[in-house]
């Protein structure tokens, strides 16, 4: 379990900044260079790097070098963690409304 913990905290601190969400979001819609992914962003090269390898760190995005271009591809697997997670989260916030459901109508019921 603590390295569940530690994996899914590592994916959600990448996912927690804005220019990494965008490049998440870009690279749903298919494989992009770093270049196309810089070219959005409002900074350098080298500290869009940083937020590319981030991703990568984290399991988020794969890169792939070919001659002097260097592709991003959405590691869409990584995201089934935060989906179980979430989906933990879900089940866990719907028991305890419903027992609180019950508490309220069962309060209601006596005199």
């Amino acid at each position: 379990m603590a390295q569940y913990s530690t994996t899914l905290d590592g994916v959600f601190a990448a996912l927690a900044d804005p220019t990494r969400r965008a490049v998440v979001r870009r690279l749903g819609r298919g494989p992009a260079s770093v270049g196309e992914l810089a070219g959005d962003a409002p900074m350098t090269l080298p500290s869009f790097m940083k937020h590319v390898r981030m991703l990568e760190s984290h399991g988020l995005i794969r890169t792939e070098k070919a001659g002097r271009v260097r592709t991003c591809v959405l590691n869409r697997d990584r995201f089934a963690l935060v989906e179980d997670w979430l989906a933990e989260q879900r089940r866990v916030w719907a028991e305890r409304t419903d027992r609180l459901e019950q508490f309220v109508t069962s309060q209601e019921d006596q005199p």
